[in-house]
């Protein structure tokens, strides 16, 4: 646990404020998980702090929260382009995906617990960052992974927002962006 929270400390996932009274306060809690290895020993045990999403006002402490997917369709007639060009295939999972959502609302969560500031115990945590159990986190994730591979050259389908085309100096390349996962090919490895 203590790893989860000085990575959100260091990541300015939020900053330290006093509680005003008139603000929604966001509650949280950790969630806990024994990650197992393939013979059933314990690997490691997992601690991530979650907001918990069903306080939080709508139209106060977030606006949008469709996040898209692909869509099946595109998916296959991407596989059938590379391979019929024999395009290679490169599959990635981002890690902690939420946490790179950028807030475009206003949020106070609560501190977490077991986490309470001692010299500011009634502080609250303004996020600046989306956090796993937001109702936007989705949305927020989505947004900034779409201006990353925007200003990289690629350009977002008319067709579908999760997949991005990049066509440039006899390159091209699509990339499939379901939730947190990534599929990319394209003319060059």
């Amino acid at each position: 646990m203590f790893r989860g929270v000085d990575a959100l400390m260091k990541n300015g996932m939020w900053t330290s404020v006093p509680r005003n009274e008139s603000n929604n306060l966001v509650g949280c809690k950790w969630l806990f998980r024994i990650k197992r290895n393939p013979d059933g020993s314990i690997a490691r045990y997992k601690a991530r702090l979650v907001a918990k999403g069903y306080t939080q006002l709508s139209g106060l402490d977030y606006k949008e929260t469709f996040a898209p997917v692909v869509k099946p369709q595109t998916i296959k007639v991407v596989l059938t382009i590379a391979l019929a060009r024999g395009w290679s295939l490169h599959q990635m999972d981002v890690n902690n995906a939420f946490l790179q959502g950028n807030l475009s609302e206003t949020v106070y969560m609560q501190q977490p617990p077991g986490f309470v500031h001692a010299e500011f115990p009634t502080h609250v945590c303004k996020l600046k960052k989306a956090i796993y159990g937001l109702k936007q986190a989705p949305r927020a994730w989505h947004d900034s992974l779409k201006s990353f591979v925007v200003a990289y050259g690629f350009k977002t389908s008319l067709t579908d927002p999760s997949l991005f085309i990049y066509d440039k100096e006899n390159v091209q390349a699509y990339l499939l962006v379901y939730v947190d996962d990534l599929l990319l090919t394209g003319s060059t490895s």
